[in-house]
């Protein structure tokens, strides 16, 4: 099992920077590519922003050039600097990990549905 637990969110005017952090615990080793997610009131839930053990990032267009997510793979924390923040970007922001299935490292990792941790706040005022 692994717990994914975000901070970092706040209140920042538009045009600031935020640094979202992600810490996991657990059975690290089952996690596999991780990301960001956020969740504006009355929309869906989108993805900001994803890389993988490897350290492949993808970027939705929206952000691109002005966030950067990264990870310590060791540690199992993720990462997100969000720069040149929107008004628009206000949401809840959810660590996301999908999930390696097998024997790694000694610990058995199940097949399952995602890892999710509970959100963050960011509010970015005009």
């Amino acid at each position: 099992q692994v717990e994914l637990v975000e901070s970092g969110g706040g209140l920042v005017p538009a045009g600031g920077s935020l640094r979202l952090s992600c810490a996991a615990s657990g059975d690290i080793v089952c996690t596999d590519t991780m990301g960001w997610y956020r969740q504006a009131p009355g929309k869906e839930r989108e993805l900001v922003a994803s890389i993988s053990r490897s350290g492949r990032t993808k970027y939705a267009d929206s952000v691109a050039g002005r966030f950067t997510i990264s990870r310590d793979v060791e540690e199992g924390n993720l990462y997100l600097q969000m720069n040149s923040l929107k008004p628009e970007e206000t949401a809840v922001y959810y660590c996301n990990s999908g999930r390696r299935v097998g024997a790694i490292g000694g610990v058995a990792c199940y097949y399952g549905p995602d890892y999710w941790g509970k959100g963050t706040l960011v509010t970015v005022s005009s």
